[in-house]
């Protein structure tokens, strides 16, 4: 049997690069090489895309030779006009063509979760793993996703989002908020550009540390409660994991804790939850699933508050891969292995591509 030629695509021009190299060098342990025949493209911070082995691709450096640069093109074959679309391209090279049956993008946090590179790939015709365009740009800004979830009467917290010119003040946010209260980047993860605010004086510093990351910053309440955490995988009718708990000992779980720390975090998987709580968090993990219109895979992240009200913070598009990643260990605890995980994601990636090459581009 053919192995299909799985492109995983990492790296990227955000400051999740490095979470992004890590979760990469995962799937690539553990997709299964007799079915799959892994193609690495690393995107440095630079922007260019470049092609080589693990021993070059996987350190924070670009060690990569700049002769295996390549640019994704849209192209059809004359001979195979039924095969999909898309081929990298070597620049500095003999331009040999080098074709991909699917992309697998790892890519975490603006240019790569956000929409950019799905919009491209599918310009490309090229199937990919996790959601598409929409899914993927409401799931990366924060303010719109609460907004749509907020709208869809799923509970989340109370918060303020705006540009450098809209931020309230700090007395202002107190009082419909309260105190203290975070202050987030609008568009990225990993925590990276998080504060939390105890103080006036805190203000100032978290409001440009969170602006240095992006153009709008979301302001938070603080919500004292359980981290909960859960896994959602498929298209038309997704499937939730058993929940996990993230246990730590630090005041939040910033890009440290879950980083830089091996003794900081706990992972409770599956949570010690009652049958009653696990239904009712999978559940509403499925409904902001489809509310943000994804597909592939998500994790979404909650709050479980003493009097068991649940709380939705926000969904992953593109979850990490590490070894200490929630989203695959949460499937492990439910059943499904790492290596069958990848295997079910690049079939729901197939299947969508082979559904949308039905639908009709003519009236």
């Amino acid at each position: 049997m053919k192995k299909l030629k799985i492109g995983i695509i990492f790296g990227g021009k955000s400051a999740e690069h490095e979470i992004s190299l890590k979760s990469a060098a995962n799937i690539l342990k553990a997709i299964d090489k007799e079915k799959y025949e892994p193609i690495l493209i690393k995107i440095d911070k630079g922007g260019r895309w470049l092609l080589g082995d693990s021993a070059d691709l996987f350190e924070k450096t670009n060690k990569a030779n700049p002769e295996n640069e390549l640019v994704l093109i849209p192209f059809r074959d004359s001979e195979h006009p039924d095969e999909s679309g898309g081929r990298l391209i070597n620049l500095r090279g003999d331009q040999t063509k080098i074709t991909i049956d699917v992309a697998f993008p790892i890519l975490h946090g603006p240019y790569g979760e956000d929409g950019t590179i799905q919009g491209l790939l599918k310009l490309a015709d090229i199937p990919f793993v996790g959601a598409g365009v929409l899914g993927s740009a409401v799931g990366m800004d924060k303010d719109v996703m609460k907004r749509l979830l907020r709208d869809s009467n799923i509970p989340i917290a109370k918060f303020i989002a705006g540009l450098k010119t809209e931020i309230p003040t700090y007395p202002e946010i107190v009082k419909t908020l309260g105190s203290p209260f975070f202050v987030k980047p609008a568009n990225l993860g990993s925590s990276v550009g998080i504060s939390k605010v105890r103080e006036e004086k805190d203000f100032a510093p978290a409001l440009r540390e969170a602006f240095s990351y992006d153009q709008k910053i979301i302001i938070e309440e603080n919500i004292i409660g359980r981290e909960i955490e859960c896994s959602v995988l498929g298209n038309d009718d997704p499937l939730a994991s058993l929940p996990g708990e993230i246990i730590f000992n630090q005041d939040f779980y910033s890009y440290e804790t879950k980083y830089l720390d091996a003794n900081a975090t706990t992972l409770e998987i599956p949570a010690k939850l009652s049958e009653e709580i696990i239904k009712k968090i999978q559940t509403l993990a499925i409904k902001t699933f489809r509310v943000l219109s994804c597909a592939g895979f998500g994790r979404v992240d909650m709050f479980l508050k003493k009097n068991e009200e649940i709380l939705v913070n926000e969904i992953n598009t593109i979850p990490g891969f590490t070894a200490s990643s929630m989203y695959p260990k949460l499937w492990e605890a439910s059943g499904l292995s790492y290596t069958d995980l990848i295997d079910r994601l690049i079939q729901l990636a197939l299947e969508r591509h082979e559904q949308e090459k039905k639908l009709k581009t003519s009236y």
